[in-house]
């Protein structure tokens, strides 16, 4: 029989999203940057419908321009999934800079660590 891997996989996956979080929350890229792959890409759609994204520098270059600290913001890691060395999760954000986020992420396990190599979003109305 194999040991089970389950728990401390998704608490690996967890620190590494908990990166994504306090980069949020402080608005500073370099607390996340170390969360995603050098070859990360993101994408959303605008609000035109349209497709939106590109190289995961753009959320860092976002982050450090257009976002300020706010120690209000939350964010909930709402949901895991791990198969082997792939995994995705989906964090829900409040109040980060006054904006309202789902995320959802794709990471590999590479070299024996977890890394985003991809994330989507949906930016909800602000109330």
């Amino acid at each position: 029989m194999s040991k089970p891997t389950y728990v401390p996989e998704y608490q690996s996956i967890v620190e590494v999203l908990n990166k994504y979080n306090e980069g949020c929350k402080q608005a500073k890229s370099s607390i996340m940057k170390p969360a995603f792959s050098d070859k990360a890409t993101m994408f959303s759609v605008d609000g035109d419908g349209k497709l939106a994204g590109g190289a995961i520098q753009a959320l860092f270059d976002g982050i450090d321009s257009g976002f300020r600290p706010s120690p209000e913001a939350q964010g909930a890691i709402v949901r895991v999934d791990i198969v082997g060395t792939a995994a995705s999760a989906r964090i829900d954000t409040n109040d980060v800079s006054g904006f309202c986020f789902t995320d959802f992420f794709h990471l590999l396990k590479v070299e024996g660590k977890w890394t985003v190599v991809s994330k989507i979003f949906h930016t909800h109305v602000a109330p």
